[in-house]
């Protein structure tokens, strides 16, 4: 699976993250939360990662 900054993915644990940063294929930090108020900043790899549900358009 490919993860590309912007991506919003589910993790397996049920969160959502919005990805922020990819420090390799394997390796990435994403926002936790529901907004700016309670977001935290964490690092997850791609065994984390259940899927991508929203990429932003490459267009934009």
């Amino acid at each position: 699976m490919e993860i590309k900054v912007f991506d919003d993915v589910v993790l397996k644990d049920g969160r959502t993250a919005g990805i922020i940063e990819i420090f390799d294929s394997t390796h990435f930090l994403a926002d936790v939360g529901d907004g700016p108020s309670n977001w935290d900043t964490i690092q997850i790899e791609l065994k984390d990662i259940v899927r991508v549900y929203n990429r932003p358009s490459d267009s934009e």
